[in-house]
């Protein structure tokens, strides 16, 4: 029997890098080598939390972590026709039958081998060419995830937009609405090594919210406009919320002009205390952005063509042989960006 190595959930805040079944693929599956796999907020929760909630009883059960890959098929199954040995591939985490790949499903990404039933192009897999490097491919999912935040805004050339988070999303945000056409993105973040990050990538300003007036900063940069009440707000249209704490809603609420809109793709820790009344001063309009219902491949070609560009969001590139390490750093505040685990050729 052939086995792997695969990491997995083990007791709170660890993993457990252990040894598998290499997975045989049947005659519609393809088995992929993983050659790099990002770290996401979703495996930290896992791991955080020890698993996944088993039972009423609270129990938990170890599940197979990682659902950022880019690799290259070594097996193709008989009936499958339009993918060959050698492709370079990225994978919809979605698209396979046993269960969403990395989040509670059979199979996770952050293993040697990865297989994919029911291998189709265009459903489960996105082929890629040799200039786009193996790191950098392994941000489909999450560059996904900040295209459809961006198709939800609807945000149209001459919006003024600000995003709130410099992490992977938020950056890859600031990336897709540049892409777009947007005039003015500026980025709010508390650490200030991200924002440099930001203006690397394409923000046209900045603003350090642990030290500036959020709501005067982005009324000296987008000009000022008024409430339903003709109060003085900041000129912005568009709010975009990829850090998810609580502070981003009362920054929104306390600086939104009339018809302005709130972008949430960031997952709120906690609840929110929301300023319902400012809300509706402002009729600010809130949109919810969950997943990528159809950007997970929509989002392939651009990064090849701009990769060097979003090559600019992984802070660090770690050895599969040093996997403890590569989460230990994801699960640290402030000390990652995006870390991408990479795997030996």
């Amino acid at each position: 029997m052939a086995t792997m190595k695969s990491v997995k959930t083990g007791a709170q805040n660890h993993i457990n890098l252990v040894d598998v079944e290499r997975p045989v693929p049947g005659p519609k599956d393809v088995l992929v080598r993983i050659r790099a796999c990002g770290i996401c907020g979703t495996d930290t929760f896992f791991l955080h939390i020890g698993g996944m909630p088993a039972g009423t009883d609270g129990s938990m059960r170890s599940i197979p972590l990682g659902h950022e890959p880019a690799g290259e098929i070594v097996e193709v199954g008989a009936e499958v026709t339009d993918l060959k040995v050698g492709d370079r591939v990225v994978v919809n985490p979605q698209g396979v039958p046993s269960g969403i790949i990395g989040c509670g499903g059979e199979h996770g990404a952050m293993s040697e081998y990865l297989l994919l039933e029911d291998a189709e192009m265009g459903k489960t897999v996105a082929v890629f060419p040799d200039t786009v490097p193996f790191d950098v491919a392994a941000l489909n999912e999450p560059m996904a995830v900040a295209r459809h935040c961006v198709n939800r805004s609807e945000a149209r050339p001459a919006d003024k937009v600000v995003v709130f988070g410099a992490g992977p999303i938020g950056l890859g945000a600031t990336i897709w609405l540049k892409l777009r056409g947007v005039q003015h993105v500026v980025v709010a973040d508390v650490i200030p090594e991200r924002l440099e990050t930001a203006l690397a990538v394409g923000a046209d300003a900045v603003i350090d919210s642990a030290t500036e007036d959020v709501t005067a900063r982005l009324t000296e940069l987008h000009g000022e406009a008024a409430n339903a009440l003709g109060q003085p707000r900041a000129g912005t249209d568009i709010y975009i919320d990829a850090a998810g704490v609580a502070a981003v809603f009362k920054a929104t609420v306390d600086a939104a002009k009339w018809g302005a809109k709130l972008v949430m793709v960031a997952v709120q820790k906690k609840g929110a205390d929301i300023d319902l009344g400012g809300m509706l001063r402002s009729e600010l309009t809130l949109i919810a952005s969950q997943g990528y219902p159809t950007e997970i491949f929509e989002v392939t070609p651009e990064i090849v063509e701009h990769h060097e560009r979003f090559a600019k969001l992984i802070s660090h590139r770690v050895p599969f042989a040093e996997a403890e390490r590569a989460f230990e750093l994801a699960m640290t505040p402030g000390a990652a960006e995006k870390v991408v685990v990479t795997f030996d050729a």
